[in-house]
């Protein structure tokens, strides 16, 4: 089945900035969605801190029922083993990545609910399953989003709703670029492809959970990692 949408459907996009949510936007807006993108960045056609729930809520009274929910915003948090990791740097990637994740999805599921058709994609990592050393926070807070998608999944699954999640392996976007190259660099050579991803790449697997030409899967992890992945 085609990837096709709901007529004059709207999809949100946190992240939508740059990198994997600047090409979620633009992979939906081709397809005819009406995409609002969400960002702390600029060049968002909405500012939005996503961890903070007043900020959330005013975003949800402002565009009213969504359709589809990317969320996309997240950040690679501390570099370094996990014993001269920080508390506060711990807790704030935690926040990011599954604060941001829980608030949006807490936002703007009831109205797709309700309206009995949506589509929620949350943006994991490899990370999250491997456990990337010297990455604790980021492949601990990935492995939280994962959990909470599979458990919103099943909370959805008889209401036309559809909660699903992307675990990418390293990919080519402005979210990596503090990350240590040594980092990036043992991330490729576990990749069978040999390579990092791109952000478009990522987005044509989102696109697809997003659209109408999936109606059989929710809570599940879909993985884009080059061949990374071993289950």
């Amino acid at each position: 089945m085609a990837a096709t949408y709901p007529d004059d459907a709207t999809a949100l996009v946190t992240g939508g900035a740059s990198g994997i949510g600047a090409a979620c936007a633009g992979l939906l807006a081709d397809a005819g969605v009406r995409v609002v993108t969400a960002d702390v960045a600029c060049g968002a056609d909405v500012h939005l801190d996503v961890t903070d729930p007043d900020a959330v809520e005013r975003v949800r009274a402002d565009l009213g029922p969504i359709d589809i929910l990317v969320n996309s915003a997240g950040v690679v948090g501390p570099s370094a083993p996990l014993v001269d990791i920080d508390l506060e740097q711990w807790r704030r990637t935690f926040t990011i990545n599954v604060d941001g994740t829980f608030l949006m999805c807490r936002a703007f599921v009831p109205a797709m609910t309700t309206r009995g058709w949506g589509r929620i994609v949350n943006l994991a990592s490899i990370a999250a399953k491997d456990g990337n050393p010297t990455q604790s926070a980021y492949s601990a807070s990935k492995a939280a989003v994962i959990a909470l998608t599979k458990s919103l999944g099943k909370e959805l699954a008889t209401t036309g709703v559809l909660a699903n999640v992307v675990a990418p392996a390293a990919v080519q976007s402005p979210m990596n670029a503090d990350t240590d190259p040594a980092i990036l660099a043992r991330s490729q050579s576990l990749t069978p492809m040999g390579r990092m991803g791109r952000p478009e790449e990522i987005a044509e697997l989102v696109g697809w959970l997003c659209s109408n030409a999936v109606s059989f899967s929710t809570g599940a992890v879909y993985d884009a990692s080059g061949g990374r992945a071993g289950y």
